[in-house]
């Protein structure tokens, strides 16, 4: 069963929809051979169009649904602020913007929502097909196929187009997964397309998935006041992220109130009433029952690879999206891939700077690799956990021999003022050598304490450039020069300390 992905009796998804798919619009006349032709209107395609129309190239976006693409309609921007809502309703503060519980102790959930609605519509206007028109890009809305290798047709409201080009990007991006659990599709359930239409507040939600999206909304509902029960078949959550950041985790969305079923297979999903019922397998091998009055299944992504006729034009796809190379081209050289749709991880700011490659290797010469690129993430719960590089289960996988420097919250002074002393950084270095492999964050801020670490690892930075860098007091980014002096003092070997007391001994 399927629900509405907006709800167009709200004004501001009734805005957003007038800039990223407006009724009145009208696909232009083809311009002659295009230097690019981009299908899809997501981060990738959207930057990779932009970009090159600024360049100079004459470019073609084409979109089927919804300019923006997950980022702006069903990922970054409505979970972000849908969390953003959840983190001041604990703060016991009232506020009346973020449908925040006043004095009555009871919250406005669709004030919340509505919020987000809002704040959604207005950062539409950065994704809008006139912003993109007014840029030098043809837009066209409607669905794009593969002619041949050089051209693609276009088939909108008023007509077909047929749009020539020398070189052309998939990007087409990926739509949620559903697991094969018995009788799931016979039942209205949730996803990350769908969740963000909800105006009321489910009672008793259950997710399936202890992933990114499955932790951090199972979080943000429980602090609007759901009871949430979260579903994982694998023994912990967030399976990617180091275990001692995981753990710290799961111990607040606990403290939250989040119940989990971690080992858990779930052999029945069935609707009884309003309702549904969930039928499980627990770790310890017991049967269980509950039930809950909304399902939000988050267990991965399928790439959109259907009706674009690839297989017409040689273009080589399985089960983990379109094939690439390094360079990001298909198995037909003519034709690139971007973002969510190639094997590569979902995250929005890869899709960005997958868009770079692209303008270089199908504009210019193609020196540009993908491979090369040093991606960070972050999970937005609270607390935050970021991580870039490798951490010690690759290092170990590898055979590379790292030291690990480790500076807890509670050894932070703003950390310890605020009140928010839980977690730590973990910094691996290259054995006897000061440089950045990788680096792990769990605490307040994580997603933007990765980044002086991101640039590190990116440039084969060490330590040393932090201890050497003033930093303002008292803030959390102290924890790096901390990290920096700790390495810097296991370099104190008896040698060294013996050859720094000559010297003292001497200069008196």
């Amino acid at each position: 069963m399927t629900r509405p992905e907006l709800l167009l009796e709200s004004r501001h998804d009734r805005e957003l929809v007038a800039q990223v798919a407006p009724d009145d619009w009208t696909n232009p006349e083809p311009a002659g051979r295009y230097h690019l032709v981009v299908i899809g209107a997501g981060t990738a395609g959207l930057v990779t169009a932009i970009v090159a129309a600024g360049l100079g190239a004459r470019v073609a976006l084409i979109e089927r649904r919804l300019m923006g693409g997950d980022c702006l309609n069903f990922g970054c921007v409505p979970s972000k602020g849908m969390i953003a809502a959840a983190r001041r309703w604990t703060a016991g503060r009232p506020d009346p913007g973020y449908g925040a519980p006043g004095a009555e102790g009871t919250g406005d959930f669709g004030a919340a929502m509505e919020r987000m609605r809002r704040i959604r519509a207005a950062i539409s206007e950065d994704d809008a097909a006139e912003r993109f028109r007014d840029a030098g890009v043809d837009v066209y809305l409607g669905e794009g196929r593969f002619l041949s290798d050089r051209a693609v047709g276009v088939t909108g409201p008023a007509g077909d187009r047929e749009l020539h080009f020398r070189r052309a990007v998939i990007a087409t991006g990926a739509r949620p997964q559903a697991p094969p659990i018995p009788g799931l599709d016979r039942c209205d359930y949730l996803t990350n397309e769908t969740v963000f239409s909800l105006t009321e507040r489910p009672e008793r939600l259950a997710v399936i998935g202890a992933g990114p999206i499955g932790c951090e909304l199972s979080q943000a509902f429980a602090r609007l006041g759901s009871r949430v029960v979260t579903f994982d078949v694998l023994p912990g959550i967030l399976p990617r992220e180091d275990p001692d950041a995981a753990a710290l985790v799961e111990k607040a969305l606990r403290r939250d109130g989040v119940d989990f079923a971690l080992g858990a297979r779930i052999e029945e999903v069935a609707p009884r009433d309003a309702s549904l019922r969930l039928t499980y397998v627990n770790s310890d091998g017991e049967r269980q029952k509950t039930r809950c009055d909304e399902l939000l299944v988050a267990v991965g992504r399928t790439p959109n690879v259907e009706r674009l006729g690839l297989e017409e034009v040689g273009v080589r796809c399985d089960a983990a999206g379109v094939v690439v190379d390094a360079k990001l081209r298909t198995t037909n050289p003519r034709i690139y891939a971007a973002g969510d749709i190639t094997p590569a991880p979902k995250f929005t700011h890869l899709a960005d700077a997958h868009a770079g490659v692209i303008v270089q290797n199908a504009l210019f010469f193609p020196s540009a690799r993908a491979d090369r690129l040093v991606v960070p993430r972050c999970t937005y719960t609270s607390p935050e956990v970021a991580h870039v590089g490798l951490d010690r289960r690759e290092a170990d996988e590898r055979g590379v021999a790292v030291d690990v420097v480790d500076v807890a919250f509670d050894e932070n002074h703003r950390a310890l003022l605020d009140g928010e002393e839980e977690g730590f950084l973990r910094v691996l270095l290259q054995r006897g050598r000061d440089r950045v492999l990788g680096a792990t964050v769990v605490g307040p801020g994580a997603g933007d304490l990765i980044a002086p670490l991101t640039l590190a690892v990116t440039h084969r930075l060490g330590l040393s450039k932090f201890t050497g860098t003033i930093l303002p007091y008292p803030t959390r980014a102290e924890v790096l020069k901390k990290a920096a002096n700790k390495w810097r003092r296991t370099k104190l070997n008896p040698t060294v300390q013996g050859l720094l007391g000559r010297w003292f001994r001497w200069t008196r």
